[in-house]
């Protein structure tokens, strides 16, 4: 890691957080005035009411930022690796904006149907590990952190894997996104860590993209965390998911999401096992409700119904996201 890459980087940070900085006084204004506020779930807080008509599609600023921050050290490096994670990440966020537009149309919290969502998303994922293939970034081998072991997999059944882990992954950063600022500020030490990580691989190129999102979403932080005057949307969270899975195949480590992704796969396994124990009781006694393990999922609506205030999930759930991407560097040490 040499003192140009360093500087480099930092630039990157701060002119894509002064970036969104700007781009969120146009661009949360202009959703205002397209009467593109968010529908809130009935089955949701009550208390969340009071955010219906937030402006949604708030995601557009910090991937408007990282965008002209990607591009302009792409120019810079004559390396478009990172502009190649920036278009995943894109197709998914663009699948998002459809879904988010519909919902803005209908008036209502629903969008894209799940068939619809998960087709585009799996012909996506498909298409980008096809990419990093032919480019020579996927070896088709699972490595596992803390070690040296590797598991050679057939290409199509990596493919296979790849692409189920992909889609999952994507759609839990989209549970994340629930209360106030939190999607965004789990995410924020996700990037760090695939910043700082792409440094100590010597793969410099890869740090861009992390390094402008990083700045990005710090720039958007100031406008969605809590009272939020704007939410990410879809638009952001798929991007989000999209950006995070993008670079765990680009560096050729896709178990180290276990790890930088803890927060969000928790927020998924709270949804699977609250539907899967309320079918279980309600089919053992149909004459009866079925019973319930959290108070409300994903899991930090559990937390709400607990009194928790919006700030203080925000804090523990992104203390415990700093945690794990500490715990990610760690594991990476073999590779170093």
């Amino acid at each position: 890691m040499t003192q140009t890459q360093i500087t480099t980087i930092l630039i990157a940070i701060v002119s894509c957080f002064l970036l969104a900085l700007l781009a969120g006084s146009f661009i949360i204004p202009w959703l205002r005035a397209m009467k593109a506020g968010q529908s809130i779930r009935e089955v949701g807080p009550n208390w969340h009411k009071s955010k219906a008509g937030t402006p949604a599609m708030g995601g557009l600023v910090f991937i408007s930022a990282a965008f002209v921050g990607t591009l302009v050290l792409c120019l810079l490096t004559k390396s478009w690796s990172s502009m190649l994670i920036f278009g995943f990440a894109l197709i998914f966020g663009a699948i998002g904006f459809l879904d988010d537009f519909f919902k803005v149309k209908k008036k209502q919290n629903e969008g894209l149907t799940a068939k619809q969502k998960l087709l585009l998303q799996l012909v996506a994922s498909a298409l980008y590990l096809w990419l990093l293939s032919r480019m020579g970034h996927l070896s088709a081998a699972i490595w596992l952190p803390f070690t040296h072991i590797t598991w050679k997999l057939p290409l199509w059944l990596y493919i296979l894997f790849s692409v189920f882990v992909i889609v999952g992954c994507v759609n839990a950063v989209n549970l994340t996104d629930g209360i106030d600022g939190l999607a965004t500020g789990v995410t924020m030490p996700v990037m760090v860590f695939f910043l700082v990580t792409s440094l100590a691989l010597k793969k410099a190129e890869l740090a861009i993209f992390p390094a402008a999102l990083l700045g990005g979403l710090g720039g958007f932080l100031c406008y969605n965390f809590h009272p939020a005057k704007a939410f990410m949307g879809d638009t952001g969270s798929l991007f989000l998911g999209g950006a995070v899975c993008g670079l765990a195949f680009a560096l050729d480590m896709p178990l180290i999401l276990i790890l930088v992704g803890l927060v969000y796969i928790v927020e998924t396994l709270s949804v699977i096992m609250q539907v899967g124990y309320f079918k279980y009781t309600k089919a053992r006694s149909p004459q009866h409700e079925g019973k319930r393990i959290f108070k409300m999922t994903p899991i930090h609506h559990h937390f709400e119904m607990c009194s928790w205030s919006e700030v203080k999930i925000w804090v523990v759930f992104v203390s415990i996201s700093i945690l794990m991407a500490v715990l990610a560097w760690l594991g990476t040490a073999p590779l170093r």
